[in-house]
């Protein structure tokens, strides 16, 4: 019989694996037409484009600033940002993006992300570092929010295509 883990209670690997799953999720969006692409999902919603560049560069933030930063042993810069600007920017970006070249942008940061995570050690993927605001940041803790944020978008888009 299956359970249902928590991600507390998950290692660092099934909690990868899981980050990972988007991957073959968004790539799969490449069969979807333009037209579903660029129609907002419900009223008042971001469009299927928008979503995927606002997840590819959340992921593209987080890897510079802050995974980078601790594979290569410097000082981590993300910060607490404007949430309604950062997705207003991603919004824009989108525009500038075709449907290709923006799965493969999202493929490539998530990819990087979990590849310097799995060349971690369990501490260093455990530890807690000081952001650039000084608050306390873990890839642990990354994955731990980012995780239900993947999934609520996923959800989202599936009911959006939902014949």
């Amino acid at each position: 019989m299956w359970r249902l883990i928590s991600l507390a209670a998950k290692t660092n690997e099934q909690m990868l694996l899981e980050f990972k799953s988007l991957i073959p999720f968004v790539e799969s969006l490449g069969e979807v037409s333009a037209k579903h692409w660029n129609q907002p999902i419900a009223a008042g919603k971001w469009t299927l484009k928008d979503i995927i560049c606002h997840l590819m560069l959340w992921d593209k933030y987080f890897y510079e600033g802050a995974i980078k930063k601790i594979i290569l042993r410097e000082p981590i810069t993300t910060k607490q940002l404007d949430f309604n600007e950062f997705n207003a920017n991603a919004v824009e970006y989108a525009k500038l993006l075709s449907e290709q070249t923006l799965i493969e942008q999202f493929v490539r940061y998530r990819t990087k992300i979990i590849d310097a995570a799995v060349g971690l050690t369990e501490e260093e993927f455990n530890q807690e570092y000081k952001d650039g605001d000084r608050k306390k940041f873990s890839v642990r803790k990354y994955l731990r929010s980012f995780i239900p944020h993947d999934k609520h978008h996923k959800k989202q888009i599936e009911q959006f295509l939902k014949p």
